[in-house]
Protein backbone atom coordinates (compact mmCIF):
# COMPACT_ATOMS: atom_id res chain seq x y z
CA UNK A 1 0.00 0.00 0.00
CA UNK A 2 1.52 3.44 -0.64
CA UNK A 3 0.99 6.26 1.19
CA UNK A 4 -0.23 8.56 -1.55
CA UNK A 5 -2.77 10.71 -1.16
CA UNK A 6 -5.18 11.59 -4.73
CA UNK A 7 -3.64 14.13 -7.13
CA UNK A 8 -4.99 17.33 -6.92
CA UNK A 9 -3.07 20.21 -8.19
CA UNK A 10 -4.42 22.58 -5.30
CA UNK A 11 -3.68 20.21 -2.71
CA UNK A 12 -0.29 19.92 -3.77
CA UNK A 13 0.26 23.65 -4.23
CA UNK A 14 -0.71 23.70 -0.41
CA UNK A 15 1.96 20.65 0.52
CA UNK A 16 4.41 22.38 -0.99
CA UNK A 17 3.92 25.56 0.67
CA UNK A 18 3.45 23.57 3.99
CA UNK A 19 7.09 22.48 3.19
CA UNK A 20 8.57 26.11 2.55
CA UNK A 21 6.96 27.14 6.07
CA UNK A 22 8.12 23.91 7.49
CA UNK A 23 11.46 24.63 6.40
CA UNK A 24 11.34 28.31 7.65
CA UNK A 25 10.12 27.34 10.89
CA UNK A 26 12.79 24.72 11.01
CA UNK A 27 16.21 25.51 8.99
CA UNK A 28 18.18 28.48 10.01
CA UNK A 29 20.02 28.17 6.85
CA UNK A 30 16.60 28.26 4.78
CA UNK A 31 15.95 31.67 6.71
CA UNK A 32 19.67 32.90 6.03
CA UNK A 33 19.23 32.17 2.65
CA UNK A 34 16.18 33.97 2.52
CA UNK A 35 16.98 36.68 3.88
CA UNK A 36 20.55 37.22 1.90
CA UNK A 37 18.50 36.41 -1.04
CA UNK A 38 16.58 39.68 -1.25
CA UNK A 39 19.77 41.93 -0.81
CA UNK A 40 21.23 39.90 -3.65
CA UNK A 41 17.98 40.10 -5.89
CA UNK A 42 18.36 44.04 -5.05
CA UNK A 43 21.75 44.14 -6.09
CA UNK A 44 20.94 41.97 -9.13
CA UNK A 45 18.42 44.57 -10.60
CA UNK A 46 20.55 47.76 -9.22
CA UNK A 47 23.17 47.05 -11.11
CA UNK A 48 23.68 47.87 -14.65
CA UNK A 49 24.18 44.62 -15.90
CA UNK A 50 22.84 43.03 -19.37
CA UNK A 51 19.78 40.64 -19.35
CA UNK A 52 21.50 37.62 -19.56
CA UNK A 53 23.56 38.38 -16.93
CA UNK A 54 21.03 39.22 -14.30
CA UNK A 55 19.11 35.86 -15.00
CA UNK A 56 22.21 33.52 -14.75
CA UNK A 57 22.50 35.48 -11.01
CA UNK A 58 19.05 35.18 -10.35
CA UNK A 59 18.39 31.18 -12.03
CA UNK A 60 21.97 30.49 -9.68
CA UNK A 61 20.18 32.31 -6.91
CA UNK A 62 16.74 30.56 -6.85
CA UNK A 63 19.07 27.36 -7.08
CA UNK A 64 20.18 27.72 -3.70
CA UNK A 65 16.68 27.27 -1.03
CA UNK A 66 15.83 24.66 -3.46
CA UNK A 67 18.88 22.75 -2.85
CA UNK A 68 18.56 23.67 0.70
CA UNK A 69 15.26 22.44 0.90
CA UNK A 70 16.53 18.81 -0.47
CA UNK A 71 19.34 18.76 1.83
CA UNK A 72 16.30 19.89 4.83
CA UNK A 73 14.53 17.06 3.17
CA UNK A 74 17.50 14.40 3.40
CA UNK A 75 18.18 15.21 6.83
CA UNK A 76 14.29 14.66 8.39
CA UNK A 77 14.10 11.19 6.28
CA UNK A 78 17.49 10.13 7.78
CA UNK A 79 16.66 11.76 11.57
CA UNK A 80 13.21 9.90 11.35
CA UNK A 81 15.09 6.48 10.09
CA UNK A 82 17.37 6.21 12.75
CA UNK A 83 18.37 8.16 16.00
CA UNK A 84 22.03 6.44 16.39
CA UNK A 85 25.45 7.43 14.80
CA UNK A 86 25.76 5.46 11.48
CA UNK A 87 28.26 6.00 8.63
CA UNK A 88 25.59 5.97 6.41
CA UNK A 89 23.77 8.72 8.02
CA UNK A 90 26.79 10.88 8.31
CA UNK A 91 27.20 10.46 4.73
CA UNK A 92 23.43 11.28 3.49
CA UNK A 93 23.85 14.10 5.69
CA UNK A 94 27.41 15.45 4.45
CA UNK A 95 26.35 14.79 0.67
CA UNK A 96 23.43 16.89 1.37
CA UNK A 97 25.26 19.62 2.86
CA UNK A 98 28.03 19.13 -0.05
CA UNK A 99 25.19 19.87 -2.40
CA UNK A 100 24.25 23.23 -0.65
CA UNK A 101 28.15 24.05 -1.08
CA UNK A 102 28.25 23.52 -4.72
CA UNK A 103 25.04 25.76 -5.16
CA UNK A 104 26.60 28.66 -3.57
CA UNK A 105 30.13 27.97 -5.20
CA UNK A 106 28.03 28.30 -8.58
CA UNK A 107 26.65 31.72 -7.62
CA UNK A 108 29.52 33.08 -6.38
CA UNK A 109 31.68 31.88 -9.58
CA UNK A 110 28.73 33.34 -11.82
CA UNK A 111 28.75 36.46 -9.70
CA UNK A 112 32.15 36.69 -10.64
CA UNK A 113 32.21 35.42 -14.12
CA UNK A 114 28.88 38.08 -15.27
CA UNK A 115 31.45 41.14 -13.00
CA UNK A 116 34.48 40.48 -14.92
CA UNK A 117 32.59 40.02 -18.22
CA UNK A 118 30.36 43.11 -18.33
CA UNK A 119 31.81 45.77 -15.70
CA UNK A 120 35.63 45.63 -16.46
Amino acid sequence: MRNQPGYSIFKNAFYAIEGVIAAFRMETSFKLELFFGVFLFAAIIWLPLSFYGKMVLIVTMVLIPIVELLNSAIENVVDLATQEIHPLAKNAKDMGAAAVLFAVLLHLGCWIAVLVQELV
